[in-house]
């Protein structure tokens, strides 16, 4: 039954004709209106099937469990478990691999741990695919160390890992930054026979592109090549990305010739890395040009591609088109966030328009962003620089009035700031307060404080004291 339609019409029409649907036939349309996310049709016909009293089997429930996980009621599904041991029906590992997955899915690992001790408890034997859940929900929460001791408690226990449970770990180990540990998990899974996927390699050059081993990514993409696994959109877009962020805009577009040759659509990522290494390169038309094509084609901006866009054109010195582009953005019902204006703050301030950048502030604030660390530090820093320290000194009361801590930043802008205006004591004040705070002065901190105080000497002379 390939057509959802004519399963409904075959079964109504069997059932005014007097003959019972076999349950296995309904397990079929479930199964079928289940794969095409067909929930509430799932729940009609299990409703006729009690209505009609149809039997329902352990496929029957399995189902019914996964649609309640799907849908997010892990309580309803978990209490299905039940409701089938009462009918009659023995739970089997499909229906407890269906609520673990749900619950890891959802971030409540811990919930499922519970479900895993129940099921042994119940002598029914957990599978790779019950540690895979498990293992994947403990490094979504950051518990890699459990996940691992998972892992070898499977293998031990004589279960083979899938690709994606090797994957799973990777891409935990990834995120630590322990690409050597990766690695070692991509060898295991090589020694076990187990053939690394286009995911596999996507996690490793992905990472090796963001510690800036370059040529090691290359390599990388070169023996996936040689042992046949094919480039899928997600490799290509890690590829620009990374070539964009090195500055290399020729190789970049070069491999967006090569994705539309395959027939690789492609994604808004693709589009805001060329947009970024366009920005950074100063090429302000091209990156409109792009962007106006990519209008064209259909594709609709999202957050991240406005906001490259308006820092281009910010560093850049376009602060009209980045207006603009925030214009489009409401036309399009795209909504800004803090990045969006402390973009925008960053470019006004920049100009020396800091009463404007203050606009901004009170703009976001009215439209419920809340301005953050940099939002005020960028206002603090504009007023500093232009000698109005007054007006720095009350933007740091108010970041200070709503909770916010000043940062190394904050004291720099306004060390800086008194150090223009002759004001090394009250610059010394500034240093002894926020070292008490915990903050470390870097360099720029001590070039303002020698600055204000007049020499080198009398700096030293006061560091001694």
């Amino acid at each position: 039954m390939k057509n959802a339609d004519e399963a409904v019409d075959c079964f109504y029409l069997m059932v005014d004709k007097g003959f019972m649907p076999k349950t296995e036939t309904c397990n079929d349309m479930l199964s079928l209106f289940l794969k095409l996310n067909q929930t509430e049709r799932v729940w009609v016909l299990y409703a006729e099937m009690f209505r009609l009293k149809i039997n329902s089997s352990v496929c029957t429930f399995n189902i019914m469990i996964n649609v309640l996980c799907k849908e997010g009621k892990l309580k309803k599904a978990n209490e299905f478990v039940g409701f089938m041991e009462s009918s009659g029906i023995k739970p089997n590992v499909v229906t407890y691999n269906t609520v673990i997955h749900g619950f890891c899915s959802r971030g409540r690992v811990g919930r499922a741990q519970m479900i895993f001790s129940a099921m042994k408890g119940k002598g029914v034997e957990p599978d790779s695919y019950t540690y895979g859940s498990l293992i994947s929900g403990m490094c979504k929460e950051r518990r890699l160390q459990e996940a691992v001791g998972l892992f070898n408690k499977m293998l031990e226990i004589g279960l083979l890992p899938s690709a994606v449970t090797y994957n799973t770990l990777i891409d935990g180990y990834c995120n630590e930054g322990d690409l050597d540990k990766a690695f070692s998990y991509r060898d295991e899974m090589v020694k076990k026979g187990i053939r690394p996927t286009v995911s596999t390699y996507n996690l490793l050059i992905h990472a090796l592109f963001m510690e800036g081993r370059m040529v090691e990514a290359y390599e990388m993409v070169k023996e996936m090549e040689e042992k046949g696994v094919v480039s899928n959109g997600i490799t290509y877009n890690i590829l620009i990305n990374g070539y964009c962020r090195s500055g290399n805009a020729k190789k970049a577009f070069s491999l967006l010739d090569e994705m539309l040759s395959k027939s690789i659509k492609p994604t808004k990522v693709t589009y805001t890395s060329l947009m970024y290494v366009l920005s950074k390169n100063k090429r302000m038309k091209e990156a409109d040009d792009l962007f106006k094509k990519i209008l064209t084609k259909g594709v609709l901006p999202d957050l991240v591609m406005f906001n490259a866009l308006i820092d281009g054109h910010c560093a850049n010195g376009n602060m009209d088109r980045a207006f603009a582009l925030l214009g489009e953005m409401d036309k399009m019902k795209v909504h800004p966030d803090e990045v969006t204006y402390n973009t925008l703050m960053q470019g006004r301030c920049r100009q020396g328009k800091v009463e404007e950048a203050r606009q901004l502030l009170d703009q976001m604030k009215r439209r419920g962003i809340k301005p953050d660390h940099i939002s005020y530090n960028t206002l603090i820093s504009g007023y500093s620089k232009r000698g109005d320290l007054k007006d720095a000194f009350k933007v740091r009361d108010e970041m200070l009035s709503i909770g916010f801590n000043p940062t190394l930043l904050t004291y720099n802008a306004l060390i800086q700031g008194l150090s223009k205006t002759q004001e090394g004591d009250l610059a010394e004040v500034l240093l002894k307060e926020m070292v008490s705070r915990g903050i470390k002065p870097d360099d720029s901190t001590y070039y303002s404080l020698i600055k204000g105080i007049g020499n080198v000497d009398e700096f030293v002379r006061k560091g001694d004291s």
